[in-house]
């Protein structure tokens, strides 16, 4: 099942990805990456709280306190990509940010993870992965400028290509990296349930102190117009980490579903192009099929 997981997930997380985007690209709203903090955790909150009353999921101070180096990790690199959004284009920071997979399963695969049980296709099927994903954050960062100039004309936000524009998605890329590599051990004594409900939990905490900074410290009155899409992001948000948590649950598969959850930046590219009137040129087209041409060997041998 971890396969389907991962796909969920991947889907999900390229919803949110959209919505994220929608509701952090005004230039001027120096806070709305706070303000999308601050509706992913009130959202994740209240599914912490149904998976408590009505699951029964375990939950304690040790599980939270075990969880917490990767849920910060998670929440840090989550809040990174939110300010990021604001700068650069989604079809450019979301390959950028999801090359994490890449590295996750040089992670794995360095500390000894395949143990020698994975096939040639297979491992052939992460690497097309890998140099998809990375491959399209590379023709992004290099892509001509006239190209951009006519994408940001069709979708009446422009951009310039900058520094930080490229760094912020690369850090997130680290820090996600390293919360999915710790996750997967984590995970290894932590029952997934009870490690997403202490995830979600602590997101509420930072979640509540974003929304006291920015709108009782720093005054700013809602704007549900622009708050809609936050939690419609969130709610996309909350629904993908579900499925992720068992996705990584299953760890002698993380090698794989790892590099196909970090995908789901190709479907945000297509979202990206739908509705963002972000143009494609050939070269994304390539990257594309090469992720899902991937997807499809790993399912195949999962059946």
């Amino acid at each position: 099942m971890w396969f389907w997981f991962a796909v969920i997930a991947l889907l999900c997380w390229s919803g949110s990805d959209l919505f994220s985007k929608i509701g952090c690209r005004d230039s001027d709203d120096k806070n709305s990456y706070l303000k999308m903090v601050f509706a992913v955790g009130i959202v994740m909150g209240l599914h912490a709280a149904y998976e408590l009353i009505f699951n029964g999921v375990e939950l304690s101070g040790r599980i939270v306190l075990t969880y917490l180096p990767v849920s910060l990790l998670y929440i840090l690199s989550m809040a990174i990509g939110y300010l990021g959004l604001r700068f650069i284009e989604l079809s450019i920071s979301s390959p950028i940010c999801n090359s994490s997979g890449a590295i996750v399963a040089i992670l794995v695969i360095a500390t000894g993870g395949l143990e020698g049980s994975y096939s040639i296709l297979a491992l052939i099927a992460v690497a097309l992965v890998c140099i998809g994903v990375i491959g399209l954050g590379i023709t992004e960062a290099r892509e001509d400028d006239d190209l951009r100039r006519k994408r940001q004309e069709a979708s009446n936000y422009f951009y310039s290509k900058s520094a930080i524009a490229i760094i912020i998605p690369v850090i997130y890329c680290l820090l996600d990296a390293l919360g999915t590599f710790a996750d997967a051990k984590v995970l290894e004594i932590i029952d997934e349930d009870s490690a997403n409900v202490a995830y979600e939990l602590t997101f509420l905490a930072v979640g509540l102190i974003c929304g006291i900074y920015v709108f009782l410290i720093k005054k700013e009155k809602p704007m549900p117009r622009r708050g809609i899409p936050r939690f419609v992001g969130a709610a996309f948000e909350t629904v993908g980490q579900f499925f992720y948590i068992y996705a990584l649950a299953d760890s002698r598969h993380v090698a794989y579903s790892a590099p196909i959850i970090s995908s789901y930046c190709v479907v945000s590219v297509l979202w990206g192009r739908l509705f963002l009137k972000e143009k494609l040129s050939w070269k994304h087209y390539i990257c594309i099929i090469m992720v899902f041409i991937a997807i499809v060997i790993l399912g195949i041998l999962d059946i």
